[in-house]
């Protein structure tokens, strides 16, 4: 079964390359995913990597979690399920 991991604290200028090549010192990984601004085109220093094997995924999380990459101190970790929608304000409005 695959595993979704979060991967936070990126220097904005990673690649999706970039990241799938660390992570696959750990196993196979299925997809990588760096989340870009929608006007710039720039990284925002977080993405999701996703890879086949869950042992896999939790040893490259041990590994990685807190490890300098490109200048930057990585957080890793398991990739929490988005919740169902609604407004992503945080106000509840009531006429």
């Amino acid at each position: 079964m695959s595993k979704r991991i979060y991967v936070g604290n990126m220097n904005y200028a990673t690649t999706e390359d970039e990241l799938g090549e660390l992570f696959a010192e750990f196993g196979n990984v299925s997809t990588v995913d760096i989340i870009v601004d929608r006007f710039t085109g720039q990284g925002k220093g977080f993405g999701f990597v996703e890879m086949e094997n869950e042992d896999e995924a939790m040893a490259a999380i041990a590994a990685l979690n807190g490890r300098e990459f490109a200048g930057r101190q990585l957080r890793v970790n398991e990739a929490k399920e988005r919740g169902a929608g609604g407004p992503r304000t945080g106000a509840s409005r009531h006429y």
